[in-house]
């Protein structure tokens, strides 16, 4: 079963206002405390974008929320930039009236260094979302299949559409894993292979040893696309070093993410030179499609960001425990929730159809996310503060007990018996 959403996870959004933030106000953003990074940024909670009705996209809608609105919809980092990120902005704020090119290829090596990578195997965008139509439009077309795994990220499915090339979709193991097996087997003349991982919508994990198994079996002369952009959430190893070793392999990776910087814009496209020079032969300024134009104040932040040792782990943690703290309410009330997720978002079962039950959730002022096809009375709900998640228990039971105007079992039954494969 194949399925699209509109709206895509990572279109353009308006530079974030960070370049603005004074140097004396930098130190209370504590990346280790959610409560630091909610005091000092409590003032711009009121602009922050919610969620369309029934769920919307992953970056929300331009209608503005009140500031006491909890935004648990688009997988972003309430913690926002860290305090190194912030400080690297407001240092260099003050020259922003010249064009500072080097400080993009500066990140591209800090990043480049972290996993060993030589010169030319890393290239940065404003985003990741432009770089992985890229790499899908540089490897599929009407004679160059893609396959992918289902329920997934959709923009695999879009990319498909554009390229005119066969789409292949595979369900997902009994534990959420991409079936690597399955993919392998599903045409022989595959052109790129997608897999999320963590993957989106359920967060769960695909094994490494499963990726590589697939690198040595997949269709001559197609590309595995590993998309990252939730990797650091997770306890795993990165795709990264078979980068390194040659591997016909694209791997993406976003700031959007752990970093808190998803109105910065950074994202990274690594590859061998072979596949980065592909990029340009998709169309007319393909290449051109927002690679030059990474801001001197984001290039710096991610710099900073890579830099800073403690970032991730104490971020990861700050996330794998409120996560496990909220379902653990939903295994105490009896709420059934995908399990398995090593993302900073979840999905769970609200018995009726999702953009009902996101609509109840609006009423109480928490902004969710939206739902998919293969998974109709399922919910992704992103991991949020502790205050935010505890808001969040508080409007999800009392729009769990409201009751639905559909059942449960008046769905149709092709989604009702693929729901019933899945999570039997």
């Amino acid at each position: 079963m194949s399925f699209r959403n509109d709206v895509s996870r990572r279109g353009f959004m308006r530079l974030f206002g960070a370049a603005g933030v004074s140097a004396a106000a930098l130190p209370i953003i504590g990346q280790s405390q959610y409560a630091s990074a909610q005091a000092a940024q409590a003032p711009a909670a009121g602009r922050r974008r919610g969620a369309g009705a029934g769920g919307g996209s992953d970056f929300g809608d331009t209608r503005v929320r009140d500031a006491n609105a909890v935004i648990i919809s688009s997988n972003e980092n309430p913690l926002g930039p860290a305090a190194s990120a912030l400080a690297a902005i407001s240092a260099v704020s003050a020259t922003g009236g010249r064009y500072h090119q080097e400080a993009k290829s500066e990140t591209i090596a800090a990043f480049s260094k972290t996993f060993d990578l030589k010169p030319g195997y890393v290239s940065m965008f404003p985003g990741s979302g432009g770089p992985l139509d890229l790499a899908l439009y540089s490897n599929i077309g009407p004679d160059k299949p893609l396959v992918m795994g289902d329920p997934s990220y959709e923009q695999g499915t879009r990319a498909a559409a554009t390229m005119k090339a066969k789409l292949f979709t595979v369900p997902l193991t009994k534990d959420g894993a991409h079936d690597v097996k399955a993919m392998a087997a599903a045409t022989p003349k595959a052109g790129a292979y997608y897999i999320v991982n963590p993957n989106n919508p359920t967060g769960t994990m695909t094994p490494k040893e499963d990726i590589v198994w697939l690198l040595k079996n997949k269709a001559p002369g197609s590309v595995v696309i590993v998309d990252e952009a939730y990797f650091h959430f997770s306890n795993d190893e990165s795709m990264i070093d078979h980068v390194a070793k040659d591997a016909d392999l694209i791997v993406m990776h976003t700031f959007s993410k752990i970093y808190g910087m998803a109105g910065l814009r950074a994202g990274f496209f690594i590859g061998k030179p072979e596949l980065q020079a592909r990029m340009g032969d998709v169309g007319p300024g393909a290449s051109r499609n927002g690679s030059g134009s990474v801001s001197m104040a984001t290039a710096h932040a991610c710099t900073a960001s890579i830099e800073d040792a403690d970032l991730i782990p104490s971020r990861r943690k700050i996330n794998a425990d409120i996560r496990a703290d909220t379902l653990e309410f939903m295994e105490k009330n009896g709420y059934k929730y995908y399990p398995g997720s090593q993302a900073n978002f979840f999905m769970v079962d609200v018995k009726r159809p999702g953009r009902e039950f996101s609509a109840l959730m609006q009423k109480e002022d928490v902004f969710i996310g939206r739902t998919w096809t293969a998974m109709p009375t399922y919910v992704r709900v992103t991991v949020g503060t502790a205050d935010e998640m505890k808001k969040f228990q508080t409007a999800f039971k009392k729009s769990y007990e409201t009751a639905p105007s559909v059942s449960h079992l008046d769905l149709p039954y092709t989604a009702q018996s693929e729901l019933d494969r899945l999570y039997a």
